[in-house]
């Protein structure tokens, strides 16, 4: 039983990983070495959905100083306060149920042609898993006409780590990825 659960949680993992994918999406039009400054648009994270589980403000202070940091990396800095950047940014943390099929094989024959085939019957079992992914998505948003100018989100499964520290280092690492392809190319 243990084998089966184990060889379970490696598969919905390797087919996670295998598909996971940044996203993102510019405005072609804009000319991105002319942005230097950044401000939050409030609220600064939204949940989606709107649920009181999900929310937490440990959970918006690890997106925000993740996002602070690495828009600093890209040369952005935090606008004075009491103006206005040349960039709004604004995030969304979307958990989705997701269902994957999981089959297994047991029995079957043994053996080979030379000394003949022994064994018992084959069969399959076949299994719907259910996991949580948790979506960061970020949005940044022209100061002036506070039209969408790029976007970009990434997706990892839904941790039950009990653990602070692995909660900050994935979200550190996820807006990583993200902002890893701003300014776009």
């Amino acid at each position: 039983m243990f084998r089966r659960l184990a060889l379970l949680a490696i598969a919905v993992l390797l087919s996670a990983c295998a598909g996971n994918q940044v996203n993102h999406d510019f405005d072609a039009s804009r000319d991105f070495a002319a942005y230097r400054s950044w401000s939050w648009k409030e609220p600064a994270l939204q949940y989606r959905p709107d649920d009181p589980r999900i929310k937490s403000d440990l959970t918006e202070q690890r997106i925000r100083q993740s996002v602070s940091d690495q828009l600093d990396q890209r040369g952005l800095r935090p606008a004075a306060a009491g103006s206005k950047g040349n960039l709004f940014v604004q995030t969304y943390l979307i958990v989705e149920d997701r269902q994957q099929q999981v089959t297994t094989n047991y029995g079957g024959g043994w053996g080979g042609p030379w000394n003949g085939y022994w064994g018992g019957p084959m069969y399959n079992e076949t299994r719907n898993i259910t996991y949580k992914v948790a979506i960061i998505q970020i949005d940044l948003l022209d100061g002036k006409d506070g039209k969408l100018v790029w976007r970009g989100s990434d997706e990892q499964i839904l941790s039950r780590s009990p653990n602070p520290s692995d909660r900050s280092n994935a979200i550190r690492e996820t807006v990583g990825r993200i902002l890893a392809n701003y300014p776009p190319r």
